[in-house]
């Protein structure tokens, strides 16, 4: 296709943080289950990435702002009836749906790793929320336990915390987690969404909504 049939669409920063998004999601995700230092650092990464994006939103070139793809509940409503309907018009930028597509991802990511980094500090004292952790063990008898076990080495760190936790706290913990994997899994079912949405409207309007998140470019 000849580029004078082509416009700039998403700028360098809207590509680079789809990717990165992407990869980090995946990494994530896959090391949820084992807390690595990985799983932890991915997430700060997602959270840094979300924070931008948002300020991107409201500075940043015309398709990446959020007046650009942000529309009323009415015209959502009568564009997936268009959808519905198989005569939905075509958009340069994000399309209604799309465009609700992008905050919830952005909303979902931001509880997810809100979750997350709250019940890393409820439970290591690590991170922005490691003050809940000292908090916790201001407790009466509790401050003591910790002291004697501070200078144990970090391999017995799990059993440390089991030793000094009680119903109530275990409750809490369990909790924390719950709200934390429904947001992970949330986030996905929107990722699963996300891409169903691209490959129908690649689909309908001949046009790898993919590869123009790579280069930036749309036909016009």
């Amino acid at each position: 296709m000849s580029t004078q049939n082509e416009v700039k669409v998403w700028d360098l920063f809207v590509r680079c943080f789809h990717w990165s998004l992407v990869v980090l999601f995946v990494v994530s995700y896959l090391t949820g289950d084992e807390e690595t230092d990985i799983h932890f650092w991915s997430g700060y990464a997602i959270a840094t990435l979300v924070v931008v994006r948002v300020i991107w939103g409201l500075i940043g070139s015309e398709h990446a702002r959020f007046s650009d793809f942000v529309y009323s509940p009415a015209v959502i409503k009568a564009y997936a009836r268009d959808v519905m309907a198989g005569s939905a018009k075509r958009y340069i930028g994000h399309n209604p749906l799309g465009g609700l597509m992008v905050v919830a991802l952005l909303l979902s990511l931001t509880f997810t790793t809100l979750s997350g980094m709250v019940l890393l500090g409820v439970d290591e004292g690590e991170g922005p929320f490691a003050s809940l952790k000292t908090a916790e063990l201001s407790v009466p008898n509790v401050s003591f336990i910790a002291t004697a076990y501070a200078d144990d080495d970090d391999d017995h760190r799990s059993d440390h915390k089991a030793s000094k936790k009680g119903g109530k706290e275990e409750e809490e913990d369990g909790l924390l987690e719950e709200v934390h994997e429904f947001f992970v899994n949330f986030t996905l079912l929107l990722v699963l969404l996300h891409i169903g949405g691209v490959v129908l409207e690649s689909r309908r309007h001949k046009e790898n909504l993919a590869r123009a998140m790579v280069h930036g470019k749309k036909r016009v």
